[in-house]
């Protein structure tokens, strides 16, 4: 777990949902749908990427 903590891929992952999160919530308030929607795809994005790069870093380092 402590590795994970001091990843960077981590921490940019978690900046970007949470700025993604925001902005989906900014969103809802001024009631623009488009931009909950964006904001909602892009919290996804983020996890969804941070999943991959974390397969693709440990595949090489099983390779290697």
């Amino acid at each position: 777990m402590r590795n994970k903590l001091t990843s960077r891929k981590f921490w940019v992952c978690v900046a970007a949902a949470l700025a993604s999160l925001g902005t989906g919530i900014s969103g809802i308030v001024v009631g623009n749908q488009t931009l909950a929607i964006v904001g909602s795809v892009c919290t996804v994005v983020s996890a969804a990427i941070y999943a991959f790069c974390e397969a693709w870093t440990d595949a090489a380092n099983k390779e290697g």
